[in-house]
């Protein structure tokens, strides 16, 4: 089996520091410009730019990298979209969390419809793998019973998914979307729908490997920081 592909190959600055300007962007509520005024004051110079192209780049790869590391999620989703700004429009952020509000998955899409939804369903069950959902709550838009009793249709007796329409029983989801979009905020929107999905991906991971939700961090921010270097081991 071939050795994984060292990604910091090329780049001028160390691991650790790429990595840190990275996480401090998807952990905390800054602009590319805080980040490059914190690692001013550290004594790096790096232009805010630069620190964009490593969020997009290691911000998914973040994302990949810890996905198997993902605690067991449970059987009860909340799902819900939200809204973000990409290339000046408002374009729908389609969430899923369990009940204990560990991260399913995420998708953007220009509309909300009952297609989007589908979409957002296939692509949430083939991440979810053995964790398929047996209640779902939601609000009462119609695409959500649509494709939830589609995908009734084609499940085996006794195993249909029960569908929660009632919008004040989805605060959970609804609590976490707002957590989300304190960290969007400084971005001002996003200029295109890529990197709106890289930041995404990277945002994403960051705050569940923050709130635990990963097999193999330990306490504390520096359990955090350890957790995501240990990720990038042929890069040592």
């Amino acid at each position: 089996m071939p050795a994984p592909k060292n990604p910091f190959k090329g780049h001028r600055f160390p691991k650790d520091i790429i990595l840190q300007a990275v996480r401090w962007y998807c952990r905390f509520a800054l602009s590319y410009r805080d980040v490059k005024d914190l690692l001013e004051e550290r004594g790096v110079h790096v232009d805010a730019a630069t620190i964009y192209r490593w969020v997009r780049k290691f911000g998914p790869e973040i994302a990949k990298r810890s996905f198997k590391h993902k605690s067991c999620r449970s059987l009860i989703w909340h799902v819900d979209e939200t809204y973000v700004r990409v290339g000046g429009r408002w374009r729908y952020l389609w969430r899923a969390v369990d009940q204990h509000g560990r991260l399913i998955d995420f998708r953007l899409t220009a509309r909300r419809d009952a297609k989007a939804a589908r979409a957002f369903f296939r692509q949430a069950c083939d991440n979810a793998r053995l964790y398929q959902p047996m209640t779902i709550v939601t609000d009462k838009a119609h695409s959500y019973a649509k494709v939830i009793g589609e995908m009734n249709r084609w499940s085996f007796p006794g195993e249909e998914i029960r569908h929660v329409d009632r919008k004040w029983k989805n605060n959970r989801i609804r609590s976490d979307h707002a957590a989300l979009k304190k960290l969007v905020t400084p971005a001002r929107g996003f200029k295109s729908l890529s990197a709106a999905k890289d930041t995404l991906k990277g945002i994403e991971a960051v705050r569940s490997i923050k709130r635990g939700h990963v097999v193999g961090r330990e306490a504390g921010v520096a359990g955090e920081v350890r957790f995501v270097v240990s990720l990038f081991k042929e890069a040592a």
